[in-house]
């Protein structure tokens, strides 16, 4: 059953300060990963994830492997994190605590690709029809996959030129107290920071070919 009843999105500070200890905001929804330790109890743990958001009429994504469990929330009316959110993240920690099921804060990332661009209704269709199957998954700036396949892809808007700087880069959400830690394992490897003006929001990086990538955040938006 879809979510019902529009509820006001819920701004960075105000998910902190609800002191969600086993989840991260980082695009757009609250992300969590719950190490289970093997399949079956993994399996006994989304049964009771999907009982409690049957009462709340309030459904995650949850992603079962064999050692943990991944779990995404987002109103998907409002398209950003709400109250409904908060509520059922609590129920779900505390499912996690009855059954001694350990949150995995530093595991949650997430991938987002962007592609520079003077045209998004020139290029945009093409893009959601090759990751997609249908031009019809080109919403606005952004390429959203409904069946969850493939990362969103978003259009940055550049200057129409003959040589671009560069084309494709990757945006890797990462938890806001981790970012730091992500960025020196980065620099140490032979990385080197471009441009990090907008930190903590996003630290642009390069590899030592110029590659670029953003450590982003969900600080200062």
């Amino acid at each position: 059953m879809p979510d019902t009843g529009r509820m006001a999105t819920l701004t960075t500070q105000q998910i902190l300060d609800a002191h969600l200890d086993d989840w991260r905001k980082l695009a757009q929804a609250l992300h969590a990963r719950y190490r289970t330790g093997d399949f079956m109890a993994g399996l006994d743990f989304v049964r009771a994830v999907a009982e409690a958001a049957e009462q709340a009429n309030h459904h995650p994504d949850i992603t079962l492997t064999y050692g943990h469990v991944d779990v995404k929330l987002v109103s998907h009316d409002a398209g950003q994190v709400t109250e409904r959110d908060l509520s059922l993240a609590r129920r779900i920690s505390e499912i996690a605590r009855e059954r001694g099921v350990p949150a995995q804060a530093s595991a949650v990332t997430e991938i987002e690709l962007a592609l520079d661009t003077a045209d998004v209704a020139g290029v945009g269709p093409f893009w959601a029809a090759l990751l997609t199957g249908s031009p019809d998954s080109l919403h606005g700036e952004d390429i959203l996959d409904p069946s969850g396949r493939v990362p969103l892809l978003w259009f940055q808007h550049t200057d129409a030129h003959e040589t671009p700087r560069q084309r494709f880069h990757i945006d890797l959400w990462v938890p806001h107290d981790l970012a730091e830690a992500r960025i020196a394992a980065a620099l140490t490897a032979g990385g080197r920071v471009v441009d990090d003006t907008n930190a903590p929001s996003f630290v642009v990086l390069a590899d030592p070919e110029g590659n670029r990538a953003c450590v982003c955040t969900s600080l200062d938006r």
